[in-house]
């Protein structure tokens, strides 16, 4: 990195799961760079998703590096999550065309409920399998199969914790870490987002604002998406011995598959 931008910039991990990004400063000027970002981060800069992308270099090596304005800010709070912008930013990216041509560009084709199944029952570890609550759920996107399908597919995020979303001091919103994006039914983004932080009864005033209507066949499809993302979780997090956060998750699965 350093024979990349010059000895005078001083560069830092950035954290992250990945290990590829940093933070480079000098004289007041900030950065973050990512090794081998997807060419999909181009389009999220000019849609004004994500803050804007400075530039991108190819090492000699091959890797690849992207450049973004670095913008000061912090995450939004979880009862931020009910705010209008939320629901208006969100409502832009599921309506994104660039967005979507890029993704199918990169090869990627719509995430099918099927195939979501198909990786449950033959990716849990049989331990995890065992666990009664799992069992239920695994019952429940069996039998409700059939009850989502879906016509409509979009850019989905996958990771709309409120950790992800950034507002910066002058007041700009962003969604941030878009390497789980995929395409498919915008309830997979809405379910995680409504169960997590938006009380029932204010269901339809926030899809109001996204443009949706509540209906039944949507409320199924986001129960189904967000059993299944939680039951995906709580395998990743088992593997890693994660034990504490899977039991949050293992409490949080059970109130859902309660919730009528």
């Amino acid at each position: 990195m350093e024979h990349l931008l010059g000895q005078e910039w001083d560069i830092s991990p950035a954290g992250g799961a990945t290990g590829e990004a940093f933070i480079a400063e000098k004289e007041g000027q900030k950065l973050f760079l990512k090794r081998n970002s997807s060419p999909f981060l181009a389009v999220l800069s000019a849609e004004g998703i994500v803050p804007k992308l400075m530039w991108t270099k190819r090492l000699e090596n091959g890797d690849v590096i992207t450049a973004q304005h670095w913008m000061e800010g912090r995450e939004l709070s979880q009862q931020e999550m009910n705010n209008i912008r939320v629901a208006k930013l969100l409502q832009k990216i599921h309506q994104s065309d660039p967005l979507l041509s890029m993704l199918k560009r990169l090869g990627k084709s719509p995430l099918r409920p099927e195939s979501i199944l198909t990786d449950i029952e033959t990716g849990l570890s049989s331990d995890v399998t065992d666990i009664p609550i799992i069992k239920q759920a695994i019952h429940f996107l069996q039998n409700n199969l059939l009850l989502i399908e879906c016509d409509e597919n979009v850019v989905c995020h996958c990771d709309v914790n409120h950790n992800n979303w950034l507002m910066t001091e002058t007041d700009g919103l962003f969604l941030i870490d878009w390497d789980g994006a995929v395409i498919g039914d915008p309830a997979i983004d809405l379910g995680i987002l409504l169960y997590s932080y938006v009380p029932r009864e204010e269901w339809n005033q926030w899809l109001a604002r996204y443009g949706k209507k509540l209906d039944a066949g949507l409320e199924m499809r986001m129960k189904w998406h967000t059993v299944s993302q939680l039951v995906l979780s709580i395998q990743w997090h088992h593997r890693r011995k994660r034990y504490e956060e899977r039991n949050e998750l293992l409490q949080k699965l059970e109130a859902l598959l309660m919730f009528s």
